[in-house]
């Protein structure tokens, strides 16, 4: 409602003068403040804020007068009287400068355009000239309490208990009467007041009063501390007076009354200040509400502030400042709702926590609509600091002169212009400013929301219209406005502001896009599409705004009053013309308009004579330029109902209803307007149309007669209301949103009239009323609803501590902190859906909540709805006789995050209160059990904390054991490792802290994955650096890691390892090949050691068809084709050299061939070591130049490679054909690009670069080839003949079979494995000549090797091929061809492989010592290096 903003100002007196202002009192228009100290009256001006004039009293006349203690404007600020401490009244003309009229005058350089333009351009900004003149004085022969203008009369209350009537003008006896308190008869209400005087009021007098113009009385503070409100009973204000009383308060101190909402708030010695009304009906005095600090948030000091010293009500009667004895200030919206409160947070205590002396205030004052809050410090605080400069002889500072200190608030609209109720936009004004929450036209429609601020640049000649649908996107643009919290601020147009201040009235249109704001006189506004304001032309404005401004479509409507013509109109002005009023379209009005809205193509205003007049307004193409025609449609009467017209705080006609005809088959007629609202001093007043006579059916009525119907007689809705929101939209899917009714209520929080549906288009109960009024409690102040969104915007103020200078010097100022407003926003759907549970309206509260399970905070509101009854009840001291909880429970089951809910909520509340909400909502057991039902793991793993805590560790570890199991199978690998984790801690008791959730994305795992997370690898390294990391790797490997973390001898770890290799037999039973080295990245599963020991057993290829084929399908790999007219002879072209046919053929990578071939390609510096290959002799140079392992790699770029887990990845390659090249390989890999560079190089010939091309097709993804390498380097190291040969023929590399095959002579080979690879190999020939004869040139390379392997097989039956394994361990690796193997894969089951598949990332040339998991390619990361082909790993 009001915000304070920024620093207060200081304004210092230019006199220097010992004493102290104590009063400031404003006139009428808040244009003129008197200022009040013991023998002068000074007079400042508002804008500039300067000193006029000041009257200093002679020193003799003072003697006579004694000082001075009040002042009063007369209303038309010609006069002030002045009440002295000897009783009399001082009354001063206040005269115009003569001649010199202006004090202070604007200054232009010469040429201003301003000046040229602007007749008359100076007297709206000067500060006139003024002069004081004292009258002869009124002696009423006792003290004065207080003094109180009325029309043409000055009432004054002496302390003798007299009421004095004094005129203006009148001179001397005959203009005066006095009036004893004692004969007013005061009773507790008006019926029992004509028995007699019911008070005793001997020796009482007033000692406050404030006259209520609304209310037609007094509300007074007698000298006893009783509050009383005294009314004339006929006319004449003079004539017999009688009163009504407070019973049960006898502390009140001063008063202070809202004319527009009717109340009387009293302050209290106690602190608080009481606000009363009066009751219509017996004419009592009726406590409405208190305003006081509650100790829930002031705990210091809300019963320590003294009594109440000053009440202000803000000039358009929305809020109440407040300050105490003790000091500080505080800020209530008029029922009740508490915005500000100088005495807590940073007001109250430095940066470092110690505590300031709150500001003493002796007097304080609104400025003109409210935009400042004048304030007098009192004088103890500045005598203090005085006394304190003076013992440290230091000059005193300027800021201890006297002076006044001005705050600065900004507001919003719906204070003054409450038109803007039925849009979604929060507008605030400030003195100069307007802030507002929509962003640029640009974002709302755009899907990125990246930049918050809205100060875009726009877009050139950005058309002056709405944006495209703007109904459409709406909702949705401004939901993604809701995050940030910056204000869109918009400067107000320095020349409008200047000969227009202050800003009275305004708006926004539905978009967002365009405000205007009126002032003194005219109006302008201003488009966020152009960032420009439009001004009149014609500088004299001939009229000013009087019943506010709104938007409809392109045109501002306005309410008016035409100086020349001496009329109120109602104007239309194009928004995209020029703003003149040749341009504008006029309607006479025939009294003076008060309000005004739009409500689709409706105009509703309320008129001074308490009429409500509806206007129709269509548009009308007239040439370019387009018109509005507005059409008087139907005139209501209210001033049956109205006592004064300056009551009614808002009006809007809205398409609620409650007759009867409400039903889901047919939704009302949101287009058509049902009834009008009317707020009346804080009531909300219902009229409907009347459709109790003779109904015509729709279809005959001709249009005009609809519109027409009668209003029923007013009903009223409810109390204490403070704004009223509805919305002319409608939508099907929300109905119950957008046809409810929003109301703001102050203290008492929000409510809403929401209506309710029969289900499923049954006839509704006649019991069952058709709407209901909920009530509930949000933390914000409440300044938009977003019906469709379930929102309700609002701004708050926040504070920013400034340490300027410290000790005596420390400016008044940097006792308060900067004060900035930023904007906030609450869900309310769970109030309202907790509220329809607790009347056992469930039916209704589910269809609310699937119209709105779309939302992306749905999950949150249900969390939020069951956290709040759980807190509630499960601490509640009493038993509860109907809990809610097993009710919210069985509600949330509706939807499909019922056990996310659930455990969320528990995980959020402490463990005391976990029984209770089990209890309601089922057995955590149950729970988890459905959790896995439903694959969803992640809440499970939430579960499985509960259950951790509320049962024995065997019953976790049994679900554990289970959710384990499952997340293996789903290779769900983060929640794996935190699986073990728990496993573990279960085991060894370490389970006094719950494991985090697992849905965080911080993998824990163990040591050596750790350490290859976090690991850099750079590919231009020299061999020697390289193995001398392979030496350190083997050591962090050789580390007992994963799940042989405690030891062997571990139970825990045992079972754990027991699961684990239960699932990789899983996995190679089941052929998935591309699983089994995920989970070994994953999980730093010891993949070789388990081989070794399996290799007899599972780790046998069964059928080697199936088995590629499925290697196939896994790897994306496509099944070599070959050209037509080649299958004789991959290359019948004799022109192509033999070697460039067998690199193709043998190393299945075109890259490393065009790099071995590239001239740029810089020599390795140092030859690079072989690895298990050493064993069994050099191969051939020819071999290992066509091998893509040993080519040069690219040109000596370093690449950090960092191995980080990304989980969640998904396969970023797209599976298509065999030639979907562009697709399926990196570019990174650049190879195509590499083809086209040197293409010229090699000069090949068109049938070779086919060739080429039909070599790229039949290769799959370079990850793809990356992961089968490392597979194939895994299952050599664990001497898994069958795998490798398998891999071998998927790869198309000749080297690994002829190194199978040579392997295959070795004793310690088993026979059945020789058997099978031979079987195997006859399957697959047989397999490629019917069905894949893309294999078959490949078989015919391989030919030598299996015609060997043929005659090997026939001749070998030796015993020692059946050895066990184990005994193999003890060769060293270069004694027998098998020793590289399996041996050194038999030693480095300590942690072989702990990352496995981690990775697609590096791959330089193969010769680089590696360890295994550097090859490793999971879903992950996407860095690759520039070099595929066999990757020569080892462990020694």
């Amino acid at each position: 409602m009001y915000f304070l903003t920024g620093w207060p100002r200081r304004l210092l007196c230019p006199l220097r003068s010992e004493e102290e202002p104590f009063q400031i009192q404003p006139s009428s228009q808040r244009f003129y403040f008197a200022l009040v100290s013991e023998t002068q009256i000074s007079i400042w001006f508002s804008r500039p804020s300067v000193l006029i004039v000041s009257y200093i009293e002679s020193v003799k006349a003072a003697a006579q007068f004694g000082i001075y203690q009040k002042a009063e404007w007369k209303p038309d600020d010609s006069m002030i009287a002045v009440a002295t401490a000897k009783g009399y009244i001082l009354l001063f003309d206040v005269l115009g400068g003569g001649d010199e009229r202006n004090l202070y005058e604007p200054v232009y350089p010469k040429g201003s355009p301003r000046v040229k333009v602007t007749p008359g351009y100076k007297e709206e900004q000067c500060a006139p000239a003024l002069s004081l003149e004292m009258k002869k004085p009124v002696d009423l022969e006792a003290p004065i309490t207080s003094l109180q203008s009325l029309q043409e009369n000055l009432l004054v209350c002496t302390a003798d208990g007299y009421l004095h009537v004094l005129h203006w003008d009148g001179q001397g006896s005959n203009g005066r009467k006095a009036i004893c308190l004692s004969t007013i008869p005061l009773s507790l209400d008006l019926q029992s007041a004509r028995a007699g005087p019911s008070l005793d009021l001997e020796g009482v007098y007033i000692r406050c009063m404030e006259y209520c113009v609304t209310l037609d009385g007094f509300a007074v503070v007698l000298s006893d501390g009783r509050l009383g409100f005294i009314t004339p009973l006929s006319n004449t204000i003079i004539a017999d007076l009688q009163g009504v009383w407070a019973a049960d308060v006898s502390d009140g101190t001063c008063v202070a009354v809202n004319n527009k909402y009717r109340l009387m708030a009293f302050g209290c010695a106690s602190g608080s200040v009481l606000v009363y009304m009066i009751d219509t009906t017996t004419g009592s005095m009726q406590l409405s509400h208190k305003l006081e600090l509650t100790p829930k948030h002031y705990p210091d000091i809300y019963n320590k502030t003294g009594a109440v010293k000053v009440i202000c009500w803000s000039p358009d009667c929305s809020v109440a400042m407040v300050t105490w004895e003790c000091g500080g200030l505080s800020l209530w919206s008029v029922f009740g709702a508490h915005l500000i409160c100088t005495l807590g947070e940073d007001f109250a205590h430095r940066s470092d926590g110690t505590k300031k002396e709150p500001l003493r205030i002796s007097s304080m004052s609104w400025g003109a609509e409210g935009y400042h809050l004048w304030v007098l410090p009192s004088n103890q605080a500045r005598r203090r600091k005085e006394e304190h400069s003076m013992e440290e002889d230091s000059p005193p500072h300027p800021f201890l002169r006297a002076g006044i200190l001005q705050f600065h608030f900004i507001k919003s609209a719906l204070t003054v212009n409450p038109c803007t109720s039925n849009q979604e936009h929060v507008l605030l004004h400030g003195e100069d400013r307007l802030y507002l929450t929509c962003g640029d036209p640009t974002q709302i429609h755009s899907t990125s929301d990246a930049h918050p601020r809205a100060h875009l640049h726009p877009h050139d000649g950005s058309p002056l219209h709405q944006p495209a649908h703007p109904d459409s996107s709406l909702s949705q643009g401004l939901s993604t406005l809701l995050g940030h919290k910056h204000w869109h601020v918009v400067q107000i147009h320095s020349t409008y502001l200047e000969s227009n201040w202050p800003i009275r009235f305004a708006a926004i249109d539905t978009a967002g896009q365009c405000m205007a704001v009126a002032g003194r006189r005219g109006f302008a506004h201003y488009s966020l599409f152009t960032r420009k304001w439009k001004l009149f032309g014609n500088i004299t404005q001939n009229m000013t705004v009087t019943g506010g401004l709104a938007w409809w479509n392109d045109f501002v409507v306005v309410a008016c009053y035409n100086f020349t013509d001496q009329q109120e109109q109602l104007r239309l002005y194009q928004r995209s013309s020029n703003l003149d009023n040749a341009f504008a379209s006029v309607t006479k009005l025939h009294a003076d308009t008060l309000l005004l809205n739009v409500f689709r193509d409706m105009i509703i205003l309320f008129r001074a004579d308490c009429s409500i007049c509806l206007y129709s307004i269509e548009k009308r193409n007239e040439g370019i330029n387009q018109s509005a025609s507005v059409e008087l449609l139907q005139e209501v009467s209210m001033s049956r109902y109205i006592p004064h017209p300056a009551l009614v705080v808002s009006v809007t006609l809205t398409s609620v209803r409650t007759e009867t005809g409400i039903t889901l088959k047919a939704p009302q007629q949101a287009c058509t307007a049902e009834s009008i609202m009317l707020n009346l001093a804080g009531q909300l007043i219902m009229l409907q149309r009347d459709r109790s006579g003779p109904q015509v059916r729709e279809k005959e009525t001709p249009a005009i007669n609809k519109k027409l119907l009668p209003f029923s007689p007013p009903v009223v809705l409810a109390q204490c209301v403070e704004n009223v929101w509805t919305t002319c939209r409608s939508n099907k899917k929300k109905r119950h949103l957008l046809e409810a009714l929003w109301l703001s209520c102050g203290e008492a929080g929000m409510k809403v009239w929401l209506p309710l549906f029969p289900r499923d288009h049954r006839k509704p109960h006649s019991f069952l009323s058709r709407r209901i009024m909920l009530p509930f409690h949000i933390n914000i102040y409440p300044l938009a609803v977003l019906f469709e969104d379930a929102l309700v915007l609002g701004a708050t103020n926040e504070t920013v501590l400034y340490d300027g200078l410290q000790g005596s010097s420390e400016p008044l100022e940097a006792l308060f902190p900067y004060c900035t407003v930023e904007r906030t926003s609450q869900i309310y759907l769970h109030h309202i859906l907790r509220q329809l549970l607790v009347r056992n309206l469930g039916e209704q509260a589910l269809m609310l909540a699937q119209s709105c399970a779309s939302l992306p905070y749905f999950p949150h509101v249900m969390e939020l709805m069951v956290h709040v009854v759980l807190e509630e009840e499960a601490t509640s001291r009493e038993p509860i006789p109907d809990p809610l909880l097993p009710t919210v429970a069985k509600f949330i089951t509706e939807f499909p995050l019922f056990l996310q809910t659930i455990v969320h909520c528990a995980r959020k509340t402490e463990y005391a209160l976990w029984n209770y909400l089990f209890a309601a909502v089922g057995n955590p057991k149950d729970l988890f059990e459905e959790c896995l039902m439903a694959q969803d793991l992640d809440t499970a793993a939430s579960y499985l904390i509960i259950l951790q805590n509320m049962e024995v560790p065997a019953v976790s570890r049994q679900h554990a054991t289970l959710l384990f199991n499952t997340a293996l199978e789903k290779g769900k690998w983060d929640l794996c490792r935190h699986m073990i984790r728990f496993l573990k801690a279960i085991g060894s008791g370490e389970m006094d802290t719950p494991p985090p959730t697992p849905s965080t994305q911080e993998p824990s795992s163990t040591g050596a994955f750790e350490f290859f997370r976090n690991r850099s690898i750079s590919l231009s390294q020299s061999a020697d650096s390289i193995s001398t990391g392979k030496f350190n790797l083997q050591k962090t490997f050789s580390m007992p890691t994963g799940s042989s973390a405690k030891g062997a001898d571990c139970a825990e770890n045992m079972y754990i390892d027991m699961m684990l290799w239960r699932h990789a037999r899983h996995l190679l039973e089941q052929v998935r090949l591309r699983d089994l080295g995920c989970f070994s990245a994953q999980l730093g599963f010891e993949l070789i050691g388990w081989l070794c020991r399996e290799r007899n057993r599972v780790a046998r290829v069964e059928d080697f068809v199936a088995a590629l084929k499925k290697l196939h399908e896994d790897f994306l790999w496509p099944f070599p084709v070959i050209p037509v007219g080649s299958l004789s002879s991959p290359l019948k072209n004799g022109r192509c050299r033999p070697v460039l046919s067998t690199q193709l053929l043998k190393s299945q990578s075109a890259d490393s061939l065009l790099n071995s071939d590239m001239d740029t390609a810089p020599p390795l510096a140092v030859p690079i070591n072989h690895t298990w290959t050493d064993s069994l002799g050099q191969r051939s140079k020819d071999t290992d130049t066509a091998s893509s392992a040993h080519s040069n790699p690219n040109p000596p770029q370093t690449y950090d490679a960092f191995l980080s887990l990304v989980t969640n990845k998904v396969e970023e390659y797209s599976i298509g054909s065999a030639t979907d090249l562009t697709e399926t390989s990196s570019m990174v890999d650049g190879d195509w690009m590499m083809v086209d560079e040197n293409s010229s190089t090699l000069s090949l010939s068109q049938a070779e670069l086919e060739h080429i091309s039909m070599e790229l097709a039949n290769k799959g993804p370079h990850k793809s080839q990356v992961q089968l390498r490392y597979l194939l380097h895994v299952f050599m190291e664990a001497g898994c003949l069958e795998w490798c040969v398998v891999i071998g023929l998927i790869l198309r590399d000749t080297n690994v079979i002829k190194q199978v095959i040579s392997f295959l002579d070795n004793p310690e080979v088993p026979a059945e494995t020789v058997q099978s690879i031979r079987k195997g190999l006859l399957a697959v020939d047989a397999w490629a000549s019917s069905d894949s004869l893309g294999y078959k040139p490949f078989l015919n390379l391989i030919q030598p090797q299996l015609q060997h392997l043929m005659e090997s097989t026939s001749e070998q039956v030796q015993p020692e091929a059946f050895q066990p394994a184990t005994q193999s361990s003890k060769l060293s690796g270069p004694e027998g061809l098998g020793g590289a193997a399996a041996p050194r894969a038999e030693d480095s089951r300590g942690g072989a492989a702990p990352l496995g598949l981690a990775l697609p990332t590096l791959e330089p040339a193969g010769g680089y010592n590696r360890a295994p998991s550097e090859g490793c390619p999971s879903e992950q990361s996407e860095v690759q290096g520039d070099e595929e082909g066999t990757y020569d790993c080892t462990l020694s």
